[in-house]
């Protein structure tokens, strides 16, 4: 005796949502300890390293995943002090500017509620190759958040072309800050 038809419908509709997911499926991420927090279009992974900024490694916490053709990412640092954030805050900028090579780059000044004045918030885009034809697209916000133990630094960063136009507004104005 073989199953009713509605039963095999139903088993079908129920493995085919199983197999359907959402391109973007954006949630909220906190990063850090200060009460940021981002949308993220995928489950994140975490991870933490020391970059160079300027004289000195900085231990760095990152948060990220790829998906729909990019990647989403969101770096954290902490500086002692208003001047040491300046500092390393100039050094990020030209460090990413740097990895660019050639890549036509637009610097903007930005606006985030609730950021730190100085260093103040930053944009760069790039959408286009270099004179040798490499892709370099890549947008990034620049941030900082002040706090009792100091000056948390953040690069919310976007590498490669999301394939919906309104990924790159969610993921920028998902910034929130206490």
């Amino acid at each position: 005796m073989s199953p009713r038809p509605s039963f095999r419908l139903a088993a079908l509709a129920l493995a085919a949502l199983a197999g359907c997911s959402p391109t973007f499926n954006w949630r909220e991420v906190p990063i850090g300890d200060d009460g940021v927090v981002v949308l993220l279009p995928c489950k994140p992974d975490r991870a933490s390293r020391r970059i160079p900024l300027g004289s000195e490694a900085v231990p760095v916490d990152m948060v990220g995943c790829a998906a729909g053709g990019a990647t989403f990412a969101v770096a954290r640092a902490t500086a002692a002090d208003s001047a040491q954030a300046d500092s390393w805050m100039k050094a990020w900028r030209a460090a990413t500017r740097e990895q660019l090579g050639a890549v036509p780059v637009i610097e903007t000044s930005a606006v985030l509620p609730r950021a730190a004045v100085s260093p103040a918030p930053a944009r760069l885009d790039t959408s286009g190759q270099d004179s040798h034809g490499q892709s370099g697209t890549m947008h990034v916000l620049w941030f900082a958040r002040q706090g009792a133990g100091g000056t948390a630094l953040y690069q919310a960063t976007v590498l490669g072309k999301p394939s919906s136009a309104e990924a790159l507004t969610t993921f920028f104005e998902g910034v929130r800050m206490p």
